[in-house]
């Protein structure tokens, strides 16, 4: 069994009032909450990485449940994403076991979500910046919903470690206006409309 240890979690809300415009009410609201952890595949090749997806679940529905109550409960999220950096002596691919868990976490605390969670990953040192894409939860094709939120960590990863991140928003851009489909249009039947 593969041990990621938890030495911090790391917690960010941003209530988006304008963006030279007229003040939004209700303002957008996005969030990011992400966990550095230590990464125990860094420093060597290991063929079979799978099983340690599972390990990661318990984390995941953890900082989903921190991140909902963080914006005040479930009601009105209708985006997400999530993301990973992996500290220097690990792979891209100890990021993408996150791919799994942290898709399994918010779906199993949103609820119904058709579609697919938008993901980044990197290898990188201390202090690197992670720009998370948000999607909306049930239509891809939501352009409102189009939108990033960045995370950091002045003091992490380090190269043993990985940060795991997951990212929700309750409402889209602030001045939105570049069309496409519309919240009041969607039918969440397929993930893309």
């Amino acid at each position: 069994m593969a041990e990621f240890a938890v030495r911090k979690i790391l917690l960010q809300i941003e209530e988006i009032r304008h963006e030279g415009g007229p003040v939004a009410e209700p303002p957008p609201v996005r969030g990011a909450i992400y966990a550095i952890c230590a990464n125990p595949f860094a420093g060597r090749y290991v063929p079979d990485l799978q099983f340690a997806m599972e390990t990661l679940k318990p984390l995941a529905l953890d900082l989903t449940d921190r991140l909902v109550a963080a914006l005040g409960g479930r009601t009105g999220i209708d985006a997400y994403g999530k993301g990973a950096i992996v500290g220097e002596a690990g792979e891209s691919e100890h990021g993408a076991l996150w791919h799994v868990a942290g898709g399994y976490g918010m779906r199993e605390r949103l609820g119904e979500c058709r579609a697919i969670v938008p993901s980044a990953m990197k290898v990188a040192g201390m202090g690197a910046t992670l720009d998370i894409p948000l999607g909306h939860l049930n239509a891809a094709y939501v352009r409102s919903r189009f939108d990033v939120i960045t995370v950091t960590c002045p003091d992490g990863p380090r190269s043993h470690e990985v940060l795991f991140a997951l990212a929700m928003a309750r409402g889209g851009r602030v001045h939105s206006r570049m069309g496409g489909l519309e919240i009041d249009q969607v039918k969440g039947e397929d993930g893309l409309r």
